[in-house]
């Protein structure tokens, strides 16, 4: 319950996907994997600490929106994409 308060004071609504219905998670199971196999799977040696791994998830967020190419987003980063679209 208290997640749920911290939730309200915030104003942030809570989004929650039936039971059975993956299809809610596809688009963040889509980055998760991306993300795995193009950064932590192409490690040979174990990360060493919990600050390599955060700084490794942010450039990921970073290049992935800035710098990499979408097929599905005309061939464009999201960061051009939302750009173009907004003109």
């Amino acid at each position: 319950q208290e997640v749920d308060e911290i939730l309200v004071a915030f104003g942030i609504q809570r989004s929650l996907s039936d039971k059975g219905c993956p299809y809610d998670n596809a688009p963040i199971e889509s980055f998760h994997s991306s993300l795995k196999s193009e950064t932590f799977y192409l490690h040979k040696e174990p990360i060493g600490s919990n600050n390599i791994v955060i700084n490794m998830v942010e450039n990921y967020i970073y290049f992935w929106n800035n710098q990499r190419i979408l097929t599905k987003l005309g061939y464009l980063s999201p960061i051009d994409y939302r750009e173009k679209m907004a003109h």
